[in-house]
């Protein structure tokens, strides 16, 4: 099993003529699920979107499971969940899952392996216009799940849940990450901070800690996450 499931080397992406993400080193272990937490804005959804593929760099490398971010051979291999809802409002949940299981080239039996896996059977019927944010979100999730990706690139996935559904998503999370599956869940919850066995935290696209829950604590002198970062915030402006 490779190392890094992730490496990022020098990224500097500009949007809307502001410097986004400068010259950005990292890397994100395999089979892990790691937390990039930071406030709206910071830069998170660009670093995510580079690491997909689909964002238009300045200059820098990004290599995802030991292949060019976006290339061809990723196309089945990673899973993405953008803070819109990716399916189809004038389909049923079924019949969204079905479209995109052929376009995958996956066995049919996927989905409803899916639609169990983010517990929307009571709605699999149901048109995804009518559903709630919340089941719209569980719906792009079982989307991102068809075909047992290696990496799963989360963006915001629990923002609208109630806290019950919250704990099982996480739940997920980590049992994909414990069969081998790298998970990368962006969030600006700072209370989910403590699921993830690796944080990220960033803040005007620079990563101000990268380590465990504990070790990120233990560096800040906090006793939670969220007072850690402030802490580190007020030691990068000093």
């Amino acid at each position: 099993m490779m190392k890094n499931a992730i490496e990022v080397r020098g990224l500097t992406v500009d949007r809307g003529g502001q410097r986004v993400l400068d010259g950005l080193d990292l890397d994100i272990a395999a089979g892990v699920v790691t937390g990039l937490l930071g406030p709206s804005g910071c830069g998170k959804s660009t670093l995510l979107r580079s690491i997909v593929g689909v964002q238009k760099t300045r200059s820098g490398e990004v290599t995802v499971l030991a292949e060019p971010a976006g290339s061809r051979p990723l196309r089945d291999r990673v899973g993405y969940v953008t803070q819109d809802a990716s399916v189809y409002e004038d389909l049923t949940v079924t019949e969204n899952l079905r479209f995109f299981a052929r376009v995958l080239g996956c066995d049919q039996a996927e989905v409803s392996r899916v639609i169990a896996a983010v517990d929307l059977g009571s709605h699999a019927d149901a048109v995804a216009g009518e559903l709630s944010g919340g089941q719209l979100s569980r719906a792009s999730l079982a989307v991102a799940l068809l075909g047992s990706p290696d990496l799963l690139v989360l963006d915001e996935p629990t923002v609208g849940l109630d806290p019950v559904l919250r704990r099982d998503l996480w739940r997920l999370f980590h049992s994909l990450a414990d069969s081998g599956v790298t998970v990368l869940v962006s969030s600006h919850v700072m209370d989910e901070a403590e699921r993830c066995q690796r944080l990220l935290l960033m803040r005007d696209g620079v990563i101000l800690a990268d380590g465990t829950p504990a070790e990120v604590k233990e560096r800040a002198g906090a006793e939670d996450v969220e007072a850690a970062f402030l802490s580190l915030v007020e030691g990068a402006a000093a």
